[in-house]
């Protein structure tokens, strides 16, 4: 939650999520369009039309993933995405294509029309290599080479309070749940409908474009199949920590059936020339880049979340996990899901909760309201909260909104939804809402990633002790060096850490 970005609907900022979902609808087709042939190096000039898209989507991105991560592994990011991007053939002047690194913690990355290019810092810290780095970002340049976001149609799924409510919650949701599959379903951000829904034939033919350019540009084309494979394992770490078997990475969730893609991506790599990795070069570059969430929109430390600019706290219910995000912080667990959020305030609590029901059914749907609104005290916090019931294709839910006064101009509100009768078990949450003090904030510090060089006698366990976590420590390591337990090191390898 970036201070800056925190409001979703502030009237400053422009970049509610139904603006950027209504720029989505005029940009999507037939999901399941047939591909058209693309020969790689000769794709389609980028139009007039195009880049006008893309000026206009570019800041809504920037603020939707905490903006732009800047200094030298921007820059370096910036390099390899313009020469990877010249592949294409959409433009053959480097400057005709903007490559963003962004401020954000999760494995993301994506590219629209008119030659604008994203990863996120989160998805290139899991990379292992440069190659890898080129082959993701080739794989989205082959997204817009193909035109596939003109193929696509947007799904009729926005006019119901879950879908509204499932476009403001961070898109890692849990759970085999009625709600669990659906929220899976309904589930993310506006700005991300733009690269979402891709068919099958679209993924493939995207792999095969970046492959191609990653061949082209003399990098090992055999990189975006390591890459899903890292993704793959990311996946699996993910699943364990927070208690679940079908959690899946963003990179990976907008980009389905991994594994599959893993071996038709080593297929296809076979006899393409390019050997370029420049593993070092990355290393060296990618060294001491933030690490997990940016203190500036706090962050999440397993059930407890901290915002040390907005000075407040809470703890999650046992049995979810929290993913901060720019705007909000989602909350998920097999009984539930919610998100913490804010927007303007005028003093007025009964209106401030009134409002965010409002907010959460489409034109044309019947507005939800809860019976009443009551008012307490959490620890030492004005509050006041509200549960409505709706009716849904899946049977009846709870939805609660309560809301909390910081100040007479601030405000900020949980939203979550239970099947009916479920209401309760957000209640240790909302009493665990409060403010922290100014030493505490302090000492909020973020993780960064540190590049070090194996010296004589380091182990794998010894070098995974250094991880900047509580727990799975040797796990997380592995899956960030793309190693095994039996992984032998050697004197002078370079692998990375997270550290404080």
């Amino acid at each position: 939650m970036n201070r800056r970005h925190f409001r979703p609907f502030s009237r400053k900022t422009g970049i509610a999520i139904a603006s950027v979902s209504a720029l989505a609808i005029g940009l999507t087709a037939c999901v399941g369009a047939t591909t058209a042939p693309v020969t790689p190096g000769q794709a389609g000039a980028i139009t007039a039309q195009e880049q006008q898209i893309g000026r206009e989507a570019h800041p809504q991105f920037l603020a939707q993933f905490g903006g732009a991560y800047t200094g030298t592994q921007s820059n370096y990011v910036e390099r390899v995405g313009k020469n990877i991007a010249a592949q294409s053939g959409l433009a053959s002047a480097r400057d005709a294509y903007t490559v963003t690194l962004l401020n954000s913690p999760v494995n993301n990355a994506f590219a629209i029309p008119g030659g604008y290019i994203y990863t996120t810092r989160q998805l290139v810290a899991l990379m292992d290599n440069e190659a890898e780095l080129a082959g993701v970002l080739g794989h989205e340049v082959g997204h817009v080479a193909a035109r596939h976001s003109q193929q696509r149609q947007q799904a009729a799924q926005q006019n119901s309070i879950l879908g509204v409510l499932g476009a403001v919650v961070s898109s890692v949701l849990l759970g085999d749940s009625q709600l669990g599959q659906l929220g899976q379903e309904l589930a993310m951000q506006g700005s991300q409908l733009l690269t979402l829904k891709y068919s099958r034939s679209q993924e493939l033919q995207a792999d095969d474009l970046g492959i191609a350019y990653l061949s082209s540009a003399g990098y090992d084309p055999t990189a975006m199949a390591t890459v899903l494979e890292s993704l793959a394992q990311q996946n699996t770490l993910d699943a364990q920590l927070m208690g679940s078997s079908n959690q899946v990475p963003e990179w990976a969730s907008t980009h389905p059936d991994p594994a599959s893609r893993v071996r038709g991506a080593y297929q296809d790599a076979q006899g393409k020339p390019g050997t370029v990795t420049n593993r070092d070069m990355f290393l060296t570059a990618i060294d001491g880049m933030l690490y997990g969430d940016d203190p500036k929109q706090g962050i999440v430390d397993g059930a407890n979340f901290i915002h040390p600019e907005l000075r407040f706290a809470f703890k999650a219910p046992s049995g979810f996990f929290l993913v901060n995000g720019t705007q909000a912080v989602s909350i998920s667990g097999q009984s539930g899901k919610g998100q913490l959020a804010g927007r303007p305030y005028s003093g007025n609590m009964d209106s401030y909760i009134s409002g965010v029901f409002g907010e959460l059914t489409g034109e044309g749907q019947a507005k939800i309201q809860p019976a009443q609104i009551q008012r307490t005290t959490v620890n030492g916090i004005p509050a006041a909260y509200g549960t409505a019931r709706a009716n849904t294709g899946n049977g009846s839910v709870d939805v609660t909104v309560f809301a909390y006064e910081f100040s007479k101009s601030q405000a900020f509100h949980f939203v979550t939804i239970t099947q009916a009768g479920g209401a309760s078990v957000f209640n240790p949450m909302y009493s665990s809402m409060r403010r922290i003090s100014a030493s505490e904030a302090s000492a909020v510090k973020p993780r960064r990633i540190d590049v070090v060089t194996v010296k004589s006698g380091d182990t794998v366990q010894g070098l995974a002790n250094r991880m900047a976590y509580d727990n799975a420590k040797l796990e997380r390591f592995l899956v960030l060096n793309s190693l095994t337990q039996n992984s032998v090191l050697q004197p002078g390898q370079k692998v990375k850490l997270v550290v404080y």
